[in-house]
Protein backbone atom coordinates (compact mmCIF):
# COMPACT_ATOMS: atom_id res chain seq x y z
CA UNK A 1 0.00 0.00 0.00
CA UNK A 2 1.16 3.54 -0.52
CA UNK A 3 2.14 5.60 2.44
CA UNK A 4 0.08 8.44 3.25
CA UNK A 5 1.15 11.74 3.84
CA UNK A 6 0.94 11.02 7.09
CA UNK A 7 3.03 7.82 7.35
CA UNK A 8 5.14 10.04 5.60
CA UNK A 9 5.87 12.75 7.98
CA UNK A 10 5.87 10.23 10.90
CA UNK A 11 8.81 8.21 9.43
CA UNK A 12 10.78 11.43 8.05
CA UNK A 13 9.96 14.74 10.29
CA UNK A 14 11.22 13.96 13.87
CA UNK A 15 15.09 13.08 12.40
CA UNK A 16 14.39 15.92 9.73
CA UNK A 17 13.49 18.56 12.24
CA UNK A 18 16.96 17.71 14.37
CA UNK A 19 18.82 18.82 11.65
CA UNK A 20 18.60 22.89 12.44
CA UNK A 21 18.98 23.74 9.06
CA UNK A 22 17.42 21.37 7.26
CA UNK A 23 13.76 22.91 5.52
CA UNK A 24 11.42 19.51 4.39
CA UNK A 25 9.66 19.43 1.50
CA UNK A 26 7.47 16.44 1.24
CA UNK A 27 6.08 16.76 -2.82
CA UNK A 28 2.59 16.06 -3.86
CA UNK A 29 0.77 14.96 -6.87
CA UNK A 30 -2.93 14.27 -7.37
CA UNK A 31 -3.33 14.24 -3.39
CA UNK A 32 -0.49 11.68 -2.97
CA UNK A 33 2.97 11.63 -1.59
CA UNK A 34 5.14 11.20 -4.41
CA UNK A 35 8.68 12.30 -3.09
CA UNK A 36 10.91 14.00 -0.23
CA UNK A 37 12.98 16.87 -1.26
CA UNK A 38 14.63 19.57 1.63
CA UNK A 39 16.75 22.51 1.33
CA UNK A 40 19.38 23.60 3.95
CA UNK A 41 22.08 26.61 4.24
CA UNK A 42 25.87 25.26 2.78
CA UNK A 43 27.14 27.71 4.93
CA UNK A 44 28.32 25.82 8.79
CA UNK A 45 26.21 22.78 7.71
CA UNK A 46 28.93 20.79 9.12
CA UNK A 47 29.92 16.71 8.80
CA UNK A 48 32.07 18.02 6.57
CA UNK A 49 29.79 19.52 4.06
CA UNK A 50 30.85 22.67 2.18
CA UNK A 51 33.61 23.41 4.70
CA UNK A 52 35.50 26.34 2.06
CA UNK A 53 31.22 28.13 1.98
CA UNK A 54 31.53 31.74 2.76
CA UNK A 55 28.28 32.69 1.60
CA UNK A 56 25.23 32.73 3.79
CA UNK A 57 23.45 32.66 0.75
CA UNK A 58 23.95 29.55 -0.31
CA UNK A 59 21.33 26.74 -0.15
CA UNK A 60 21.90 23.01 -0.66
CA UNK A 61 19.60 20.93 -2.53
CA UNK A 62 18.40 17.08 -2.37
CA UNK A 63 15.19 15.28 -3.24
CA UNK A 64 14.29 11.94 -4.42
CA UNK A 65 11.14 10.33 -5.98
CA UNK A 66 9.40 7.84 -3.44
CA UNK A 67 8.40 5.22 -6.50
CA UNK A 68 10.60 3.84 -9.83
CA UNK A 69 7.52 3.60 -11.83
CA UNK A 70 7.64 7.46 -11.38
CA UNK A 71 11.40 7.62 -12.94
CA UNK A 72 11.34 8.81 -16.55
CA UNK A 73 8.39 10.98 -16.69
CA UNK A 74 9.80 14.88 -15.67
CA UNK A 75 8.55 14.61 -11.96
CA UNK A 76 12.06 15.10 -10.43
CA UNK A 77 12.75 17.71 -13.07
CA UNK A 78 9.30 19.64 -12.32
CA UNK A 79 10.50 18.84 -8.05
CA UNK A 80 13.56 20.44 -8.74
CA UNK A 81 12.31 23.39 -10.44
CA UNK A 82 9.35 24.34 -8.11
CA UNK A 83 12.09 23.95 -5.53
CA UNK A 84 14.60 26.54 -7.27
CA UNK A 85 11.78 28.97 -7.59
CA UNK A 86 10.40 28.75 -3.96
CA UNK A 87 14.05 29.25 -2.95
CA UNK A 88 14.90 31.98 -5.17
CA UNK A 89 11.12 33.63 -3.48
CA UNK A 90 14.21 34.76 -0.77
CA UNK A 91 16.10 37.23 -1.78
CA UNK A 92 18.63 36.60 0.37
CA UNK A 93 19.23 32.96 -1.61
CA UNK A 94 22.56 33.81 -4.25
CA UNK A 95 22.70 30.38 -5.13
CA UNK A 96 21.19 26.71 -5.05
CA UNK A 97 23.84 24.04 -5.07
CA UNK A 98 23.76 20.28 -5.40
CA UNK A 99 25.90 16.93 -5.33
CA UNK A 100 24.97 13.78 -6.88
CA UNK A 101 26.52 10.89 -7.80
CA UNK A 102 28.89 10.73 -10.93
CA UNK A 103 27.33 7.96 -11.56
CA UNK A 104 23.43 9.08 -11.47
CA UNK A 105 23.56 10.11 -14.82
CA UNK A 106 19.46 10.05 -14.50
CA UNK A 107 20.06 12.99 -11.35
CA UNK A 108 22.65 14.98 -13.25
CA UNK A 109 20.36 15.17 -17.01
CA UNK A 110 17.36 16.52 -14.35
CA UNK A 111 19.27 18.73 -12.42
CA UNK A 112 20.59 20.16 -16.43
CA UNK A 113 17.02 20.03 -17.44
CA UNK A 114 16.10 22.76 -14.34
CA UNK A 115 18.76 24.59 -14.60
CA UNK A 116 22.02 23.85 -12.72
CA UNK A 117 25.54 24.18 -14.30
CA UNK A 118 28.02 21.29 -13.55
CA UNK A 119 31.18 23.07 -11.93
CA UNK A 120 33.00 20.13 -11.92
CA UNK A 121 34.32 17.41 -9.20
CA UNK A 122 34.10 17.37 -5.41
CA UNK A 123 34.81 15.17 -3.01
CA UNK A 124 32.53 15.14 -0.21
CA UNK A 125 31.48 12.98 2.90
CA UNK A 126 29.60 10.63 1.08
CA UNK A 127 32.34 10.20 -1.63
CA UNK A 128 32.89 11.93 -5.40
CA UNK A 129 29.99 14.00 -6.36
CA UNK A 130 29.68 16.42 -9.55
CA UNK A 131 28.78 19.63 -7.98
CA UNK A 132 26.21 21.42 -9.81
CA UNK A 133 24.94 25.28 -9.15
CA UNK A 134 22.13 27.91 -10.50
CA UNK A 135 22.93 31.32 -9.92
CA UNK A 136 19.81 33.61 -9.13
CA UNK A 137 19.92 35.45 -12.74
CA UNK A 138 19.73 39.23 -11.93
Amino acid sequence: ARPTLADVQEQYLPSVLAQESVTPYIAMLNGEPIGYAQSYVALGSGDGWWEEETDPGVRGIDQLLANASQLGKGLGTKLVRALVELLFNDPEVTKIQTDPSPSNLRAIRCYEKAGFERQGTVTTPDGPAVYMVQTRQA
